[in-house]
């Protein structure tokens, strides 16, 4: 039996996913790849067998990629054309390498044509493009992580301001990145029960972002209202701010918002919309476990950040 391989293990999710793999699995049926040997070390140290990758270059990532079975690809931290030739890059890889299955990183709804999520375009593309070079498959269709919006929660309470952007009521099962890191260590470490899997990795339960603040209120004393604006005036407050409007732009260090405004306000005009309204319990068929609450998470906030941009791109 061939080894299972997490990449981006450089990553916060990667790092989570690494976590929770060395709990189900012994370290000689682990492959890990990142992007330094310094983001690899520790992993190393417990004889796990490592390789230095860059999905932006091919040269090398067939040949890290052997005697893996299974390989679960993180989506790459930009958007667009270059994440969509990193991940065609990875996938050709494994395929080159005898990989016989790939767990990828996706959005809920990414086959919806009418989901206007710039981030959709990507997730769907390589999706398909995995299907047509035969690949097996699962298909990770993640909903959009609570810790980003604990941490904007935050931001506006400091600020003693409503919180604002454009998603208005729409509905979203909010889910920790904790148990998406947890979804995609079971399917890999699963992976040879399922096969041309699409899991819907959601929360506990739909709700509004009025409801998600109004949970944060309870929990933590703070009032922080919830106030819809346009698209356009979505991206005037993250202009204001200093976030780039698209991945190419400068993240600022320590930023409460690692994200670009065109994934963010497209993300919430698709909420608005009523495109990211899916609720499953395949996280629990998955995993056994239930979703942590939003509640838990506000409970509980310091271990609930979304964090700083740790994949580092070259």
């Amino acid at each position: 039996m061939g080894k299972l391989l997490l990449t981006g293990v450089d990553g916060n999710l990667g790092q989570l996913t690494a976590d929770v793999l060395l709990t189900l699995e012994p370290v000689e049926n682990l492959i890990f790849c990142g992007y330094s040997e310094e983001s690899l070390k520790k992993y190393a140290e417990k004889g796990i067998e490592t390789h230095v990758t860059n999905f932006n270059n091919p040269d090398g990532l067939a040949e890290a990629f052997k005697g893996a079975d299974a390989l679960a690809l993180i989506s790459m931290p930009f958007v667009g054309a270059k994440r969509q030739n990193a991940h065609k890059n990875a996938v050709d890889a494994a395929k080159a390498a005898g990989v016989k299955q790939i767990i990828y990183t996706s959005l809920v709804n990414a086959d919806d044509e009418t989901n206007p999520s710039v981030e959709k375009k990507d997730h769907i593309y390589t999706e398909k493009y995995i299907q047509e070079v035969g690949l097996d498959y699962q298909f990770m269709r993640n909903s959009q992580y609570a810790e980003a919006m604990v941490t904007n929660y935050f931001t506006y309470a400091h600020m003693n301001a409503p919180l604002t952007n454009s998603q208005g009521d729409g509905l979203m099962a909010y889910i920790s990145r904790k148990d998406c890191a947890k979804a995609l260590a079971y399917a890999l470490h699963r992976s040879n029960e399922f096969h041309q899997k699409v899991w819907n990795i959601n929360g506990l339960e739909l709700m509004t972002i009025s409801t998600f603040c109004a949970i944060g209120d309870v929990s933590t004393g703070n009032h922080v209202p919830f106030v819809n604006v346009t698209d356009e005036e979505n991206y005037q407050i993250w202009d204001a701010m200093g976030v780039p409007r698209t991945t190419d732009g400068v993240f600022q260090k320590d930023s409460e918002a690692p994200f670009s405004s065109d994934g963010m306000v497209t993300f919430a005009q698709a909420i608005r919309e009523g495109k990211m309204d899916i609720h499953t319990k395949d996280f629990t068929i998955l995993t056994g476990d239930t979703p942590i609450s939003v509640r838990y998470m506000f409970d509980h906030q310091e271990e609930f950040q979304i964090g700083e941009r740790h994949s580092q791109d070259k």
